[in-house]
């Protein structure tokens, strides 16, 4: 198979799977009536940082897919993606935000082995999951304080 069609492909599960499950878990009456914190951001931010993101989670596991010897890294990124996408529906659709905060956890600390695994072996790899890691932290933080306050 082309490299660039696995890329494709790649691209394709991370892109359309995390945006079904957006689509399918979205904010609803029960989690506007919450208390959130002060630096809680916008809703509409979500959307475009999140297909940012699954490009870079996409490019990320395709590189060391193309590795072939990097199996933890590629199982740490296959429980990363599994966690990601576990997430909302723990959130938005079952409201609890306790189990959405050890599902969070879990995804940053999976997404740290992910980047210490690939960090030798396909730093670019390593350094794509970067903004996600950002990101996810930053998360955690919005999904403990809003855990703390409700």
């Amino acid at each position: 198979m082309s490299r660039f069609l696995t890329l494709a492909l790649f691209v394709l599960l991370v892109v359309v799977g995390g945006s079904l499950i957006g689509v399918n878990n979205v904010p609803g009456e029960w989690y506007q009536s919450l208390a959130k914190p002060p630096f809680n951001p916008p809703n509409w931010i979500f959307a475009p940082v999140w297909t940012i993101l699954y490009v870079l989670i996409a490019v990320a596991g395709w590189r060391i897919w193309r590795e072939r010897s990097t199996r933890g890294a590629m199982t740490a990124w296959w429980v990363q993606l599994g966690l990601n996408f576990l997430w909302s529906p723990v959130f938005f659709t079952l409201n609890s935000i306790g189990l959405a905060l050890l599902v969070i956890l879990a995804l940053l600390v999976t997404i740290i082995v992910f980047i210490r695994i690939a960090w030798d072996r396909d730093r670019i790899s390593a350094v794509l999951f970067i903004p996600y890691l950002a990101w996810v932290a930053f998360a955690t933080l919005l999904n403990a304080s809003i855990w703390f306050l409700n």
